[in-house]
């Protein structure tokens, strides 16, 4: 049996709809910051809990222009997860800012109580990372960020509609980023972005910076960038944002039947599910023993089983210049080595799960 990773075949494959819209909206040649692209925005703000949405190219340029609207420059530092996708970082680095990395704990997200060591009077921003689906613990982080007068961009790209005590990830700084990539839990045909706000004074920023600073076809206001979403992508934003909630309950409830399945096996560790959090499962992930034999094991079975991510940000070749060491984050280090994502999106059928669970039991039976 073959339990594959991408469901887009199957979240694409009955939508003649989708393709009817698609075709009226190439007669009306509004391809640039069009119609529909706005009322893209206004159902995403609505969907997330803030005034304002603007569209942009990726995920990693909603964190770029957060970050230049609050006047990140050169030399600046930037506080952030140390197990984090490259996408973060080098949005920060685009800025000419130093990525300043913070450990994660078991809910693979940045360990908020290591935060205040790392402040120095360089610091100007911090950017949790809502990695897998769940969330920063926005509440005691918040209290940092007053306590030291250090605005957050939330990197919310993992963790649509992911909340805490029902505040949804994005809503908790001045600024929410999320991206629109075709694996995310809501995707578009190619890479895109959303930065979500209820400032209108950044909102207004936000749309000069992705449109090279224009505040007509003649007039230049700022030099800025661009980084528009396509239209043509928010025409397939809009015809699949009325799904997003049931999507992410979809996940949910997979992901606890995974729980159910995996927690009767005593080599696999389920990470911790904290009251009053949803999580939305972007990536579902358990500790595993015998990781590396166990995912090459998935693999002959047919299970498409990943590992996000087996080298650390802050190892990686282009992070020399920070002059980290092995062991500086020991908790990604961990978790580099014990980790383990199972397909856990909305299409998979019970069948397919029991398959990943028997799997599992069937490899750590053999010994």
């Amino acid at each position: 049996m073959k339990v594959r990773y991408s469901y887009l075949n199957q979240q694409f494959s009955g939508c003649e709809d989708l393709w009817r819209n698609l075709k009226n909206f190439v007669k009306t040649g509004d391809f640039t910051l069009g119609k529909e692209l706005l009322k893209f925005e206004k159902k995403f703000a609505k969907l997330i809990g803030t005034k304002y949405a603007v569209g942009v190219n990726s995920g990693t340029d909603a964190i770029k222009l957060s970050l230049k609207v609050i006047g990140i420059k050169p030399g600046d530092e930037v506080i952030t997860a140390a197990n984090t996708f490259v996408a973060t970082v080098g949005a920060i680095c685009e800025l000419g800012a130093k990525p300043v990395f913070v450990d994660c704990d078991n809910t693979f997200c940045m360990n908020v109580s290591l935060v205040e060591e790392k402040i120095t009077k360089k610091t100007k921003a911090i950017v949790p990372v809502h990695f897998t689906g769940y969330m920063t613990d926005m509440i005691e982080l918040n209290k940092i960020s007053k306590r030291y007068n250090i605005p957050i961009v939330e990197d919310a790209c993992q963790s649509i509609l992911a909340s805490i005590n029902k505040k949804n990830s994005g809503t908790w700084s001045d600024f929410g980023a999320f991206s629109l990539h075709p694996l995310k839990n809501i995707n578009v045909w190619s890479d895109g972005g959303v930065i979500v706000t209820s400032n209108k004074k950044y909102y207004e920023h936000l749309k000069l910076l992705r449109n090279h600073g224009l505040v007509d076809r003649d007039n230049v206001k700022i030099t800025g960038y661009n980084s528009r979403l396509d239209t043509l992508q928010a025409v397939v934003g809009n015809w699949l944002i009325p799904s997003a909630k049931k999507i992410a309950n979809q996940r949910i409830k997979n992901a606890n039947y995974y729980d159910n399945g995996l927690s009767q096996i005593k080599e696999i560790s389920i990470p911790k599910r904290l009251k009053n959090y949803k999580i939305v499962y972007h990536l579902y992930i358990v500790f595993a023993k015998r990781r590396d034999e166990l995912l090459k094991y998935c693999l002959n079975k047919g299970i498409e089983a990943k590992i996000h991510y087996p080298i650390p940000m802050y190892r990686q070749p282009a992070m020399k210049f920070l002059n980290h060491k092995l062991g500086d984050f020991p908790v990604s280090d961990r978790h580099s080595k014990s980790i383990i994502s199972f397909p856990c999106d909305q299409h998979l059928s019970k069948k397919e799960m029991n398959y990943v669970i028997s799997t599992v039991k069937e490899f750590y039976s053999k010994k």
